[in-house]
């Protein structure tokens, strides 16, 4: 996969470009439809949290602290926290929860 990386982010970018582009390309007139207009306001949003979310669950040594910092994440982000808040929050539940040998 690591030889190959340069070409995934390729095709990523070329993707989420040309959903942004052939809108305004093909289509000369303002867009009305709301499902069209809120389809293409959400692509890249969509795109980025499909790529991250493997990542979080991934990124620890073990699933269940990943699953309970992007538990408390959501929660910390639904109430309204900021992000620096949000990250910190999630990276001292992970430490937490590393620390604790017996649960893992």
């Amino acid at each position: 996969m690591n030889d190959r990386i340069y070409v995934y982010i390729l095709v990523m970018a070329i993707v989420t470009y040309a959903i942004r582009v052939l809108p305004l390309t093909l289509i000369r007139r303002e867009i009305k439809n709301t499902w069209v207009r809120s389809f293409l306001f959400y692509v890249p949003y969509v795109t980025l949290s499909v790529m991250t979310f493997p990542a979080i669950l991934t990124a620890t040594r073990s699933i269940w602290s990943a699953a309970a910092a992007l538990a408390a994440a959501v929660v910390m982000a639904y109430r309204g926290k900021t992000l620096i808040f949000v990250s910190l929050t999630a990276c001292g539940v992970v430490f937490l929860m590393e620390l604790l040998p017996g649960i893992l």
